[in-house]
């Protein structure tokens, strides 16, 4: 978890970053066009509210996150749902149905896209692939590289989406499976550096696909320093507007803020585990660009 000292002030930079717009580019604007990003992470297959024995007990649930997400689109429909990855392992519904219940879950639930965590690994790239037959959402990692697999024809390198107007790029970024994946389960997948991978895909994003908004689905993790976490990427990457970040199970009341190359910010935000708690960014758009970005954290308790 991050600690007192780290977020006091990355959330006194996030909100500098706010405070950087010009007073008039903060207030409501009929002309404005707000993207909202609803996102989850580590959900390991919670699908009740969590147990009565759980320091949550009675949080999360998959029933409530589809009333929140219902009503936060009907507030604005231009929103998208996103996932961090670790959609997998952690209760009895993955012993018994291999994820079938977890992906059929979120696609009632109206997800967009999501990205790979290493549990979604645990029972091999065969089982891996029959899951997401499950998924009527798209699945997008930069940096495995499924060619060749059974995933193939299943996992993208990045999908956009249009919403009001506003071309939005997804893409996804996966942990080393080193020591964290069983070399069987990963077999054939090949990893790429999340660095160069990144680089890449949002050149492509920004250029040829003409993106104004550009998000990662990142299961790298949050870590202040340290080799490829998200903090790492976002610090060596131009263009990525916002990390929705995921595997350290990282419990945050809002984003903390990372300076690319360029001297732009972007925004890191992680919602913990067990679908306890949804993320919320609203990025408003005036004249095709970023005007103004504000977060918090929705608690499902309260669903």
């Amino acid at each position: 978890m991050i600690n007192r000292r780290t977020f006091l002030s990355t959330s006194a930079a996030f909100t500098a970053t706010l405070a950087a717009f010009p007073r008039d580019l903060l207030k409501a604007n009929a002309a404005d066009t707000v993207i909202t990003i609803l996102h989850t992470n580590d959900t390991h297959s919670q699908i009740d509210p969590l147990p009565a024995n759980d320091r949550n007990a009675g949080k999360g649930g998959v029933a409530r996150r589809a009333t929140l997400v219902r009503k936060v689109r009907k507030e604005n429909p231009n929103t998208l749902l996103v996932d961090a990855g670790d959609v997998l392992q952690g209760t009895p519904y993955f012993n018994f149905y291999k994820g079938e219940v977890e992906y059929k879950a979120m696609s009632a639930i109206g997800y967009d896209a999501g990205t790979l965590g290493n549990h979604e690994f645990d029972n091999g790239v065969e089982a891996l692939a029959a899951a997401l037959k499950f998924a009527n959402f798209d699945i997008v990692s930069a940096n495995y590289d499924v060619k060749g697999t059974v995933l193939e024809q299943r996992v993208k390198r990045y999908v956009v989406k249009t919403l009001g107007g506003i071309r939005v790029g997804l893409f996804g970024l996966g942990v080393s499976p080193v020591a964290l994946i069983t070399p069987e389960n990963f077999k054939g997948v090949t990893y790429i550096d999340p660095v160069i991978a990144a680089r890449d895909v949002v050149k492509k994003l920004r250029e040829e696909e003409r993106c104004s908004l550009v998000v990662c689905m990142s299961h790298l993790g949050y870590v202040e320093k340290g080799d490829r976490g998200d903090s790492f990427v976002a610090s060596q990457v131009d263009g990525i507007d916002f990390i929705a970040s995921g595997h350290t199970h990282t419990f945050m009341e809002q984003p903390v803020t990372q300076t690319q190359p360029c001297g732009a910010k972007t925004l890191i935000f992680q919602v913990g585990k067990s679908g306890i708690y949804v993320g919320r960014v609203d990025f408003t758009f005036r004249s095709g660009k970023i005007a103004a970005a504000s977060a918090r954290l929705l608690d499902l308790r309260n669903a």
